[in-house]
């Protein structure tokens, strides 16, 4: 393994990438998954084996697994009247690792006020649970990713764990080009009626691109020709540490992010958070002849939850199953990959790549400039944090994130793509609270720079 692969890759504490992560608030569970004194989760994130559990108020704790007493799992503690007690001893734990009872040891001897358990800090917001593992006394305000903030009655969160590393998972989200053969690659141009969301895909599987770095991580804008002096444009987003946005919606109405947060150094975690959409998906929106994309009706099914250390939000088809290849669908061309479902099929291929992507063996194409723009984006300030300490973007800045909007639309072939870009983000629809976070930035902007406000994309 090459240095940028393992200082890219490898996430355990101590590591260029674990120690740089840790800096970011991540989401890490589902609400939902905690019920007040129900039994502790297990939780692995940046290769540390914690429990979640929530109190009898309903205040979230994440910590070591581990007892502080003798190190026994503190998975198999009772979760009862504002604690975790181990069944070891006894000891008890509340959620900000304050020992608050040591029974075991007679009164004379108790030392507990001068036992804590290691313990992260946790935020709860939009249905998910954050929790962010610096070591920061104070840490920094959660990132303003707009469906993240928006009401959360409007907001739609769903997992999916990945069997490989974070950086091979998220950079599906930001290849536009595979999308016309993984996903449609047996989709007769002919067949698509116009002003479908395929359309201009169907007629042309590669794309070309432009590419920049930007104050939340990298962005690219692909594009082809749309004829009659217009060019589609498709936008999308890596933003720092593990975001991304696809550009798989119309972009005045694609609110949507996902975090590939990683559990470990095989193992990710996808958290899909949108806000309302009134977009039709692919299943909606029939062909000329009245079919559909194949591959793209069928939903992923998961396995059951277990209480395994990555027993949650496992999907059904796996490497074990070959992840439920139809090679007769794939070689009669009703599903070009054979696999149904679009999630699954990029699962399965990045999956395939192995635990950890050997880049040595690697050719990256034109097609692929966005992959190695993020790449080396990552790694510098993965290493500008580990070298001097320099605060990684996003962290104390969180309204950067606000500027990242991904999707598709139509532009005047003369416009150049940031103008077009800034153009379409400026009269885009925004989530009530990322309305409220952009006038306080404008605000802030004219206080310090008038001329400078806000200023759009460069």
């Amino acid at each position: 393994m090459n240095k940028d692969t393992e200082d890219m890759c490898r996430v355990g504490p101590g590591t260029v990438m674990g120690n740089f992560m840790r800096q970011y608030w991540m989401p890490a569970v589902m609400s939902s998954e905690l019920e007040a004194d129900s039994a502790p989760m297990r939780l692995m994130l940046l290769g540390e084996k914690l429990i979640a559990f929530r109190d009898s108020q309903g205040r979230v704790g994440v910590m070591d697994h581990r007892c502080p007493h003798r190190c026994a799992s503190l998975f198999l503690g009772r979760n009862e009247e504002n604690g975790l007690r181990c069944i070891y001893h006894g000891w008890k734990f509340d959620v900000e690792g304050n020992c608050i009872d040591m029974p075991s040891v007679p009164d004379d001897q108790n030392f507990k006020d001068k036992v804590k358990a290691k313990v992260y800090k946790t935020r709860e917001a939009n249905g998910l649970i954050w929790v962010y593992m610096g070591d920061r006394k104070e840490p920094p305000p959660l990132p303003l990713i707009e469906p993240a903030i928006a009401p959360d009655a409007e907001v739609t969160v769903s997992m999916v764990l990945r069997d490989c590393n974070f950086v091979q998972s998220l950079e599906g989200d930001i290849d536009t080009s595979h999308f016309g053969f993984l996903h449609a690659g047996n989709l007769d141009p002919d067949n698509v009626p116009e002003g479908h969301p395929l359309d201009h895909t169907a007629k042309e599987r590669a794309p070309r691109y432009n590419v920049r770095d930007a104050g939340w991580g990298t962005s690219y804008g692909a594009y082809r020709d749309a004829g009659k002096g217009k060019t589609y444009w498709r936008f999308a987003n890596f933003m720092l540490p593990f975001w991304t946005q696809t550009p798989q919606g119309e972009f005045d109405k694609n609110v949507h992010a996902r975090a590939w947060v990683p559990l470990d150094d095989t193992h990710t975690m996808m958290v899909f958070i949108s806000w309302r959409s009134d977009m039709p998906n692919l299943r909606q929106l029939p062909l000329k002849d009245g079919t559909f994309l194949g591959g793209s009706l069928k939903p992923a099914e998961y396995q059951p939850i277990s209480t395994e250390w990555l027993g949650r939000w496992r999907l059904k088809a796996n490497e074990s199953n070959d992840w439920t290849i139809d090679r007769q669908a794939q070689k009669d061309n009703t599903i070009y990959s054979g696999i149904e479902n679009i999630h699954l099929q990029d699962q399965a291929v990045t999956e395939s790549m192995g635990g950890i992507t050997d880049h040595d063996f690697e050719h990256l194409s034109p097609a692929d400039q966005m992959i190695a723009r993020s790449r080396r984006r990552l790694l510098k300030a993965a290493r500008a944090f580990a070298e001097n300490g320099t605060v990684p973007p996003g962290v104390d800045d969180p309204e950067v994130f606000l500027g990242a909007r991904s999707g598709y639309f139509l532009a005047d072939q003369e416009v150049e793509w940031l103008d077009a870009y800034n153009e379409q983000i400026n009269r885009a629809r925004r989530a009530p609270n990322a309305i409220a976070a952009l006038e306080a930035k404008r605000a802030d902007a004219e206080k310090a720079t008038p001329a400078q406000a806000f200023a759009p994309a460069k």
